[in-house]
């Protein structure tokens, strides 16, 4: 904290004037409960904050409501006494209740206190941070057979990384090969001068999903920051409100992207027959001058890397969840590369491309690069096309597979 004033102010705590900012969202998780977290978390930062010495007041931590973590920062001026500044900071948590109640973040600012929380953490890791220790499964009881176990894991461990060395030295062969070789046996082509117009002929084929640029961009508050859930390669992710309150995610490409037109013809078309609870439904698209959107079913809870990969979220993903993910993940794979009209294959699994919703299911997102192979596309003149077709089919299913598994164990 950083202060001035013309009178003195050392050892005297004060609370008015006061600021409150606020964030525009509220918890997604169960509100009474995420209120409980940040409640326990504040009053426990207020008492370890007031203890400090006269070299600083402040602590840092973090606590857990259901799939939802909070972090949160207090702070007191060094002058006051441990009583002044638990009273301080008392006054200003107790006004959560009245200026930001189950928001998913805020902040409120007193002449001789402050504090933040948030759904994100926004302070660098330090020695004081009192991040709440999230209870572990009991352990199972100690067994002759832990050895043998473990030697079986990392074996399965090392299996898997062959494998999937080998396949991708596999997949590099023959691709270079079918390289090669087309480019050997195949004319060359005119250029094609009407690419954009092709894929705007066969979008009409869902015309019926179809929006207005004008609608999605007041649905998303004009693409505000507030309402942006994440980037991607190919562009921003924003969440979006429809005039029936209906919300939706709302994929916006930016104009630098690596996905073309063709990439954007071919999510489109592909999502749109797509129809599996373990796909994230596509809800309609917009091509209008540069602006190239697609709107999709909102899924509350994130992507599973956010999950995995944080230490306080990770504790949401028990065994049960976990199977659950593993399971709704396989049946998607399986109904792209088995059950659909089409074979498809989505080339870019990962855990930032596995959505969660609000039970924890899990639906995979993001088919820019999926490609698909007609299973009785079979002419003479197109011999060298649907080898290399099949033989791409079989590697990057195969290559989709292991991967899963790879990312499963």
């Amino acid at each position: 904290m950083f202060r001035y004033t013309n009178r003195t102010i050392l050892g005297v705590a004060e609370t008015l004037p006061s600021l409150y900012t606020w964030n525009l969202n509220n918890a997604t998780s169960t509100k009474d409960a995420f209120k409980q977290a940040v409640s326990s978390l504040m009053d426990n930062l207020a008492n370890i904050a007031s203890t400090g010495t006269s070299l600083g007041k402040f602590a840092t931590g973090s606590a857990l409501s259901p799939f939802q973590a909070i972090y949160a920062l207090v702070q007191c001026t060094p002058d006051l006494t441990m009583n002044e500044c638990s009273y301080c900071l008392s006054q200003a948590i107790g006004e959560i209740p009245q200026f930001l109640d189950t928001k998913r973040g805020g902040r409120i600012y007193m002449p001789s206190c402050y504090f933040r929380f948030e759904i994100e953490r926004f302070y660098d890791l330090t020695a004081a941070d009192t991040g709440t220790t999230i209870p572990s499964p009991p352990s199972p009881p100690p067994s002759n057979d832990t050895t043998t176990i473990v030697n079986k894991h990392n074996s399965s461990r090392t299996t898997i990384v062959v494998s999937i060395s080998a396949v991708a030295f596999a997949v590099l062969f023959i691709s270079s090969c079918m390289f090669i070789i087309s480019r050997m046996r195949k004319p060359k082509l005119k250029p094609q001068k009407h690419e954009l117009t092709e894929a705007e002929d066969e979008i009409t084929t869902v015309k019926s999903l179809q929006y207005d640029f004008n609608t999605i961009r007041a649905a998303t508050d004009h693409f505000s920051d507030a309402n942006k859930l994440g980037q991607g390669g190919f562009g921003a992710v924003y969440k979006g409100t429809l005039a029936g309150g209906k919300l939706i995610a709302v994929k916006r490409l930016s104009s630098d992207s690596r996905q073309g037109d063709l990439e954007f013809k071919n999510e489109v078309l592909l999502m749109a027959n797509l129809q599996h609870r373990n796909l994230v439904r596509l809800q309609g698209f917009c091509l209008e001058g540069n602006e190239r959107l697609l709107t999709y079913e909102f899924v509350p809870n994130g992507s599973l890397d956010k999950f995995l990969f944080d230490p306080v979220t990770h504790a949401c993903l028990n065994r049960e969840t976990r199977y659950n993910i593993i399971e709704g993940v396989a049946r998607g794979i399986l109904y792209l590369h088995q059950d659909s009209r089409l074979r498809i294959i989505h080339r870019d699994l990962k855990a930032s491309n596995i959505l969660l919703d609000a039970k924890m299911n899990p639906k995979i997102a993001d088919f820019g690069m999926a490609r698909l192979c007609a299973v009785d596309q079979i002419q003479a003149d197109t011999w060298l096309l649907n080898m290399q077709c099949m033989v791409n089919f079989q590697l990057n299913q195969m290559f989709s597979v292991m991967v899963y598994w790879f990312w499963r164990f």
